[in-house]
């Protein structure tokens, strides 16, 4: 916690990587330490034994002392061990370390580390909730990874086939890319969200995307359904200006569909995704498929009896019948923020 009451997540260094650290830093400061005795033996060695002393007591307070303190003072916590290891000394409240810091801790490391051969610093760093050995107690810092392995993106999912295309004049060049950030990251945990604190949320950001493109969304549309269109298009101007104008993204103009067309063309294409399948439409029917592929919610046709026949939302539809866009479904029976077509 900061001064300023920000709560920062920072990840304590375990034992094995603080060790290894400590094992470099001490093979490169003891081999220091031989040279220079070694050097300073052959030139001293016309004064008396009282003089020797005190020159090889100078020697090991400034080759194993201070060194490794002017070292981690100038580097921020960052000596050559912790920068082999990734980790870093820092205040408590996460800011970088000064002077006084590393003296405290070279100080106390003398005698947890050179004097007792690193048994009291390993006790200590085995009790401590967060690894500190006494020297990070008493100075108040701590040693943190820098290096974390980035978590796995999630899985955006594509919008309803019928919007694909839809928004291609759309200008998205005034769109900034917190904004971009902010709904990928819904749209990826939106089956995560409760639903009214998700459709919240989507309301939220399709308004400020609205007033960053300077259109409106298009009447009876979801906002997370208008969320991940827009997206969809974004991803293909980037393919197209990347790979070239022929390039798009799956389900996108331009990019692959069934059996090498377009979406819609040949035959009935669904859009897969870890969260479940979306169906293309069926006239007078909606039908949302889950993973398991089981209907989630079906809502019947103005006028259609209750016990005809329920067209299979994978068969494709006659083509002398035309593609009536369907009804939104109960608001009971929609799965959470699942894309629902407008009625």
């Amino acid at each position: 916690m900061t001064g300023e009451a920000v709560a920062l997540e920072l990840r304590p260094a375990k034992l094995p990587s603080r060790a290894l650290a400590v094992m470099i830093d001490l093979a490169l400061a003891v081999t220091a330490y031989i040279v220079v005795t070694i050097a300073l033996a052959v030139s001293t060695a016309s004064l008396d034994d009282a003089a020797q002393v005190a020159v090889s007591i100078a020697t090991f307070l400034l080759v194993l002392v201070g060194v490794p303190i002017a070292v981690e003072t100038l580097s921020h916590g960052r000596s050559l061990g912790k920068l082999a290891c990734g980790l870093r000394v820092v205040r408590d409240d996460g800011g970088p370390i000064r002077f006084r810091h590393a003296l405290v801790r070279g100080a106390i490391g003398v005698v947890e580390i050179l004097m007792t051969f690193g048994v009291v610093a390993c006790i200590s760093s085995l009790v401590s909730a967060r690894g500190r050995r006494l020297g990070d107690v008493f100075a108040g810092t701590l040693v943190v990874r820098e290096r974390v392995p980035t978590a796995r993106t999630g899985f955006v999912p594509p919008p309803p086939p019928w919007l694909s295309g839809r928004f291609s004049a759309l200008d998205l060049s005034a769109v900034p890319d917190g904004l971009w950030l902010a709904i990928r990251q819904y749209l990826t945990r939106m089956q995560q969200l409760d639903p009214q604190v998700g459709w919240a949320m989507a309301e939220r950001l399709a308004a400020d995307l609205t007033a960053c493109t300077g259109a409106p969304a298009p009447q009876g549309v979801p906002p997370a359904a208008y969320l991940a269109a827009v997206v969809q298009e974004r991803q293909a101007r980037e393919a197209r200006r990347a790979f070239g104008a022929g390039a798009g993204v799956s389900g996108a103009p331009g990019g692959p569909g069934p059996a090498g067309g377009l979406p819609g063309v040949g035959g009935a294409p669904q859009v897969s995704g870890s969260q479940g399948v979306y169906a293309p439409p069926v006239p007078g029917h909606n039908v949302w498929t889950g993973p398991a592929g089981s209907a989630q919610a079906v809502a019947p046709a103005a006028g259609q009896a209750e016990g005809g026949p329920v067209p299979s939302a994978q068969s494709p539809m006659p083509a002398d019948q035309p593609s009536v866009p369907p009804r939104e479904a109960p608001a009971a029976d929609r799965p959470g923020t699942g894309f629902v077509p407008p009625s």
